[in-house]
Order: structure tokens, then sequence, then C-alpha cells
């Protein structure tokens, strides 16, 4: 690690980034309800960022390699995010909210990918600890979600995007102290896309984290859907939340035993079965406090798909394109799988319920992990 103290900086600005973004997530489609919005309108506006993300994320990144202007971009995008999301709630109709909404999946997208970037580079050969850094924004999210319901139960719904736009100002004035150790590329920018496209590992690796980001979309999107169906309280609803965001916290802490144990794809690989084995046991129960048990195998989905995705695009990045590796595995991750798997999940809840949908899911995954494994063990 370059320098421990400088650490301090990426670990407050995750617990702030993750702390505002709570304010938003669980809100976002209450505040759309309250505008009487009907529900292919909200499904439209909800869809469509992942998309803009598949696209942005990259973008930007790799705008920022290319430039060498790695602050300037995070900077512009940040700012960029702060203002539309003080615009939103004043905004009169769906129509207006179309382009705002995309105008913010747009800026918003590629900020942690950044931030990324400019972690692993910090931590240089010590990249496995990425999860300790990255565990203060689940804290974060832990400690302002509560807080922004209660403000928000007070306030109005238009304060979830407000607390979202403070939150990002003074997140702000951290990442600007942020330093990025970004080498110069040995090759011109686009020569250096290239080659990553064309590198089979990189691509398998990313073809693993779609399969795995889409069953994670189904399972996130449709969960209270489901636990509904089961005759699960709102109560139960949080605490299932509260619960998967405490399991995340030993796996972050021990990433990096984790990534010396498996190894990136070996991990990624665990967290790909996981994630099937989750939802089938979400089909298999009729009761819904059983939900909150199998909440507590969340940390060995998404987290550690993220703490051995960002370590792999790091170990990938060429010279100088160490923001475009952690965009284009952001983009997979929370771009196009996500869009994906939602929209697949929906068509499948028509067809043959919540319940058969995530068995289908989750037996699709369990079925990809082991034809990865065995792709993996023949080539060993």
């Amino acid at each position: 690690m370059k320098n421990p103290e400088r650490m301090i900086l990426p670990s407050t600005y995750y617990f702030i980034h993750y702390a505002a973004l709570a304010t938003l997530a669980a809100f976002q489609v209450l505040f759309y309800q309250s505008l009487g919005l009907q529900g292919s309108q909200i499904g439209l506006l909800t869809g469509i960022a992942p998309l803009v993300a598949m696209v942005s994320a990259p973008l930007w990144t790799g705008t920022a390699d290319a430039t060498h202007r790695h602050k300037l971009v995070l900077g512009l995008t940040i700012s960029g995010s702060v203002v539309v999301a003080l615009v939103i709630p004043g905004l009169p109709s769906f129509g207006w909210l179309i382009p705002f909404v995309v105008l913010l999946a747009f800026l918003s997208a590629p900020v942690i990918a950044l931030i990324d970037s400019a972690t692993m580079a910090q931590l240089g050969e010590r990249r496995g600890r990425y999860g300790r850094i990255r565990l203060w924004g689940t804290v974060g999210w832990a400690v302002m979600a509560p807080i922004a319901g209660w403000v928000i139960d007070r306030l109005g719904l238009p304060w979830a995007y407000w607390m979202y736009a403070i939150g990002m100002a003074v997140a702000l004035l951290v990442a600007v102290n942020i330093p990025f150790h970004q080498e110069r590329a040995g090759v011109s920018f686009w020569h250096g896309m290239r080659t990553m496209l064309l590198n089979r590992r990189w691509m398998v690796f990313l073809t693993m984290v779609f399969i795995s980001g889409a069953g994670l979309a189904t399972m996130y999107n449709y969960l209270f859907i489901y636990m509904e169906s089961l005759g699960a309280s709102k109560t139960l609803m949080g605490l299932s939340l509260t619960i998967s965001t405490i399991s995340e916290v030993p796996v972050l802490f021990f990433g990096d035993r984790l990534l010396r144990r498996f190894g990136t794809r070996g991990l990624m690989l665990m967290a790909m079965g996981m994630v099937g084995l989750r939802l089938v046991l979400y089909s298999t129960t009729s009761l819904p406090w059983v939900i909150l048990l199998i909440q507590l195998v969340h940390g060995l989905t998404f987290p550690a798909i993220l703490v051995a995705g960002v370590a792999y695009a790091d170990q990938m990045a060429l010279p100088g394109m160490r923001a475009t590796a952690q965009g284009m595995f952001g983009s997979t991750l929370m771009g196009i799988s996500a869009a994906t798997g939602g929209v697949l999940g929906g068509i499948l809840i028509d067809q043959v319920g919540p319940a058969m949908m995530y068995r289908i899911v989750g037996l699709v995954l369990l079925g990809s992990a082991g034809i990865f494994a065995g792709i993996f063990r023949k080539r060993t």
C-alpha cells in the first residue's frame, strides 16, 4: 500500500457516496408513484438507468484515461449529478422526467468506477484490501437508510433527491482531494481498448459477471413483490434489507483472504453459484420469515462479485487504462446485466409467477457455474 494514511480519503468517499445513494435508491420508485405515474411509466424510468449506464460508464472512464483528466471528469459528473437531482422533484410531468432521469444516470454511472480505479492504484500490490476500503460504503448505507426514511416520512418524498444532492455535494469535496496515480499508456487508447476486448480471459470473466448480474437483478427487482405474495409485512421487508446489508461486512473485510484462498476467478465462480443457490432457496419457501435466513448469504453474492471484479479489472487493465477496465466491469454488472435481468424477470413473472421465476433463473445460474467450473478445470 503506497500510503496508508491516504486511504482515509477513498474510505470517506465511499461512506458519503453510499449514504447519499441510500436516500435515493429505496425511495425513488415511491416518488414516481406519488406523482400518479402508471406501472409501465415507472418501469420505463427505473429500467432506463442501467441501459444508460451500460454506455456512459465506459464512455466517461475511457475519456478520463485517454485525456489523463480523471479529476476533471470526476468533478464534472458529480457536479452534474447534484444539479440534476435538485431539479427532478420540481419537474411537472412524466415527459419532463424522462430526459432528466436519463441525464442523472448518464452523469452518475462512471463515478464509482473512477473512485475504484484511484483506490486500486493507491493500494498497488495490496489490491486485495479493496474490500476493507469499500466496506465504508456499506456502513454509510446502513447508517443513512433509517435516517433518510425518518426525514422523508416527515418532510416528503422530494427530500429523497434533495438529500442525495446534498450528500453528493459533500462527496465532491472529498473526491477532488483523492490522488489519481495513473500510468501513461504505452499504446494509443483505441489500440489498448481493442487489446482488452480481444483478451479471452477478460471477456470470459465479464460473461460471468453478466450472468451473475442478471440473476442479481431478478433478485433485487422482484424480492418485495415475492415477499408480498407470501404475506410479508413491510417491516419484514425492511428487516430483510438490514440483514443483507450486515452480511456484507465480513466478506468485504476479509476480501483479501478470500482472494488469496480462491483467486479472482474462483471467487467469482463461487459468487455465481451462491446467487443461483439463493434464488432457488427463495423459490422453495412459503414462509416469509425464511427469507430473512436466506438473506444471510447475501454477502457471498454481490459483495463477493464486487471484490473479485474490481481486483480482476485492475489486474487485466493495460497501463494507463485502469479507469476504463473498471468502467467495463461496472457497466457489465450494473448496466447491461441489470437491464437484462430486470426485463427477463418481469416476463417470467407474468408467465410463471415469482416463485417459479426465481427457480428457473437460479437453476440457470447454477448450471452456468458448473459450465465455467468445467472450463477452468480443463485449462488448468
